[in-house]
């Protein structure tokens, strides 16, 4: 990355676009050696890793750092800050920070907090810019450790969407692959807008590498905000955007207009948006949606084609060998389908996505050799996400590991499911997962966020939609459903179902029962009932 950085030091295209500024490349790289000469003089005198900690909102600063870091061969530690207190402590302990960027939008979540770190800096101080002003001169060049493909140019957290967030291992040589590698057709006058996280691979990966391999510019928002999309791709001039998670739903939740389909957008790319929301955001905003699929391991990868039916995937990148097997590692069958796209052998079909011989591209994590070791098995590496393929070659997601219910004695996963839900008129995003069941196995519950101009939600209506669905499973009707405008989520706007399993029905939202009559409030006489049932059967434990 310091080659890529160093071949635009005299670029004038215009580089990073952010509220009301804007970079040139020379002007980028010209900020990136004065970090780099900066880093350089906080290099450990001892044998303490040269890990700088970021915790910063979207800012040029966060990409400043960054491209000091290829310059100088530090490390840059992109800390997640949706976490808090002992949780977000460890995460910079874990991976051995020793000078902390923080700006004053996230200085509070590190008082008091153990981090291990020996300096903390903020970035919007009058002492930073004095520091930076000590390196203005610096040359631009790059270091010898720099330029070896094999330094560590930044650790990026996992979404943490199942658990704790792992930091994955980014080499400089891997995102300068990734960067000079790109399936976009980016020109230099092409602007890409992210919101995402700058922590995250998404941000760095799908949207800030091809506009570097383009010349293009980045523009950046300092968080997501849905209802700042549509303002922000006008004012920018934005012809791409990426997203992860649930954004794109949170978009479209938001009332329509008639100016959405002014814009200059060519297409916008990403992760775990549904069928629907693709084909809505279509017609809204005159602009196709491409999905696909990669990990921030970068050991799997499938894109979105042509061919692709619709609800599938796609097929795997040039160069990555996916396949989807069984607890035993046996290759799954492909799925079979009614004459209603309901799958026939959901049980035999859906497996883990197991990406064959990928050691190569998956560089591990960061003093976790155990989380390494269990998803990275004889060379090949275990998403944890589960998938089905058919007949034409063709993968569909079905949700991660922790997605699979068994109902009555029958397993099956959550995405299907959730993709039905999600059809019900005024729901922007439907979550489904196992809680236990009172007996045994577990019970179907399901939290459905509704759009901001959705009316109240009505559950006669909502039965009468469930009957009317055909390829609703007979066992996959939730049981208990929780209803709300504001679901929990991660930094990456994926659904935070680990939250939502603790939470069960514990909350202010609506809940309902599915009865015998249809959905009924869950209030408190059911609860008692429900509560009972457990006790009954020895498994009041389970819920608290």
């Amino acid at each position: 990355m310091a080659e890529v950085f160093l071949s635009r030091a005299e670029d004038d295209h215009t580089a990073l676009l952010f509220e009301d500024e804007k970079w040139t490349y020379r002007e980028l790289v010209r900020e990136a050696a004065v970090r780099s000469s900066w880093m350089q003089s906080k290099r450990p005198s001892d044998d303490r890793p040269w890990h700088v900690g970021v915790l910063l909102e979207n800012t040029p600063e966060y990409l400043f750092l960054l491209a000091g870091a290829a310059l100088s061969g530090a490390t840059i530690v992109g800390i997640n800050p949706t976490r808090r207190g002992g949780e977000l402590a460890r995460d910079i302990r874990g991976t051995d920070v020793d000078v902390i960027v923080v700006d004053s939008a996230y200085a509070d979540l590190l008082d008091g907090l153990d981090t291990g770190a020996r300096e903390i800096i903020r970035s919007d101080s009058p002492e930073y810019a004095a520091l930076l002003a000590e390196h203005a001169e610096a040359p631009i060049k790059a270091t010898s450790q720099a330029l070896d493909p094999s330094n560590v140019l930044v650790l990026l957290f996992t979404s943490g969407s199942t658990g704790a967030p792992k930091a994955v291992i980014c080499t400089t040589g891997r995102w300068a692959r990734v960067t000079q590698v790109s399936i976009f057709d980016f020109t230099p006058d092409d602007v890409a807008y992210n919101a995402m996280p700058l922590f995250h691979g998404n941000a760095l990966f799908s949207a800030w590498s091809p506009a570097i391999n383009s010349r293009g510019a980045l523009a950046i928002r300092r968080k997501f905000s849905a209802s700042g999309f549509l303002p922000d791709v006008q004012k920018f001039g934005a012809t791409f955007f990426n997203y992860v998670g649930r954004s794109l739903a949170y978009v479209l939740a938001q009332p329509e207009t008639a100016a959405e389909g002014e814009n200059k957008l060519r297409f916008g790319f990403g992760t775990e948006a549904s069928t629907k929301d693709r084909a809505e955001f279509l017609r809204r905003f005159k602009t196709p949606v491409y999905e696909s699929y990669g990990s921030s391991e970068g050991a799997c990868y499938i894109i979105n084609t042509a061919e692709t039916p619709e609800g599938a995937l796609g097929v795997p990148q040039v160069g990555h060998f996916p396949e989807v097997v069984n607890e035993d590692g046996e290759l799954c069958p492909p799925a079979e389908f009614d004459e209603n796209g309901v799958l026939l052998n959901m049980e035999a079909a859906i497996g883990e996505l197991v990406s064959r011989n990928a050691a190569t591209m998956f560089e591990g994590y960061y003093k976790n050799p155990e989380a390494a070791a269990d998803k990275l098995r004889d060379g090949d590496f275990w998403t944890g996400d589960l998938a089905y393929r058919d007949a034409a070659g063709f993968f569909y997601y079905a949700g991660r590991t922790a997605d699979w219910l068994r109902v009555d004695s029958e397993n099956f996963a959550a995405a299907p499911v959730e993709r039905i839900l999600a059809r019900y008129v005024g729901v922007s995003v439907a979550a489904v997962y196992p809680v236990p069941d009172p007996r045994t196995g577990d019970l179907v519950m399901a939290t459905l966020q509704l759009t901001v101009d959705a009316p109240d939600f009505d559950a006669h209506k909502f039965t009468a939609f469930l009957a009317e669905q055909k390829d609703m499973g007979t066992k996959w009707a939730p049981r208990l459903l929780r209803v709300t405008r504001d679901l929990p989520v991660t930094a990456t706007s994926k659904v935070d179902k680990p939250t939502l399993r603790r939470q069960l029905w514990r909350t202010s939202d609506p809940v309902f029962e599915r009865t015998a009559d249809g959905y009924r409030p869950l209030d408190e006489s059911a609860v008692e009932r429900l509560l009972s049932e457990y006790t009954e059967h020895g498994r009041a434990q389970l819920v608290g």
